[in-house]
């Protein structure tokens, strides 16, 4: 129960904080969306740091379903758990979403319609969640000790360098299509970027399990 209770609040924090820092740096950013975005990106990339340093310890800090799934593919996680991991991971990222409504006096119920459509933006979330396993089994690999920052970095640098901003997450998916902020993502796209994740979430957990497992045998 203390690892789905650190899974549940930790998704729901790093949703408040990505819902939030949009809300805010639209507000603040007079109609530049550069800038809105800036302020979206230092704010997500910083809390992962400190998201993934406190709950770290306690879950894993995955706060996302494909992490989840590649950690129990990995035989590292089992799949009861990792069942119950994806649903407090869902419900969490719900809740973390009208607690940013709620922070900004926005409506709590929402559904975006910001539409993310194309082949262009559904590349870039494989990609993007590609990148993603990869920083976290290299790194945990390599310098585990280093992996909150490395996320936190990798996530900060993805929202600049792939075409749909990096969500990286079903879970974050789902939840960011019930807010129709700068952060939002109509539900109507949500399916594709899901797809995406989960591709390229797989083809990392197996380019990299191969990759990793020639360097042990080295």
């Amino acid at each position: 129960m203390h690892r789905l209770a650190a899974e549940f609040l930790g998704t729901a924090l790093l949703l408040a904080i990505v819902i939030g820092s949009g809300v805010m740096g639209e507000r603040l950013a007079g109609g530049n969306t550069a800038i809105a975005l800036l302020g979206n990106t230092i704010s997500t990339g910083a809390g992962l740091v400190v998201l993934i340093t406190i709950f770290g310890p306690l879950s894993g800090a995955h706060f996302n379903p494909a992490v989840t799934l590649v950690f129990a593919a990995r035989r590292e996680l089992s799949w009861a758990l990792a069942a119950a991991y994806v649903a407090v991971q869902m419900l969490g990222a719900i809740a973390g979403v009208w607690a940013a409504h709620l922070m900004f006096e926005e409506p709590v119920l929402q559904v975006s319609s910001r539409l993310r459509d194309g082949p262009a933006q559904t590349f870039s979330e494989g990609v993007a969640t590609f990148g993603l396993i990869a920083t976290i089994l290299g790194s945990i690999r390599f310098r585990p000790e280093g992996t909150p920052m490395m996320v936190g970095l990798y996530i900060a640098s993805a929202y600049w360098f792939t075409a749909s901003t990096s969500f990286a997450n079903p879970a974050v998916t789902v939840a960011r299509s019930l807010s129709d902020t700068f952060a939002g993502i109509a539900p109507a796209s949500a399916p594709a970027f899901i797809a995406a994740q989960l591709v390229g979430a797989a083809l990392a957990a197996f380019v990299f399990g191969w990759l990793l497992k020639q360097k042990a045998q080295a």
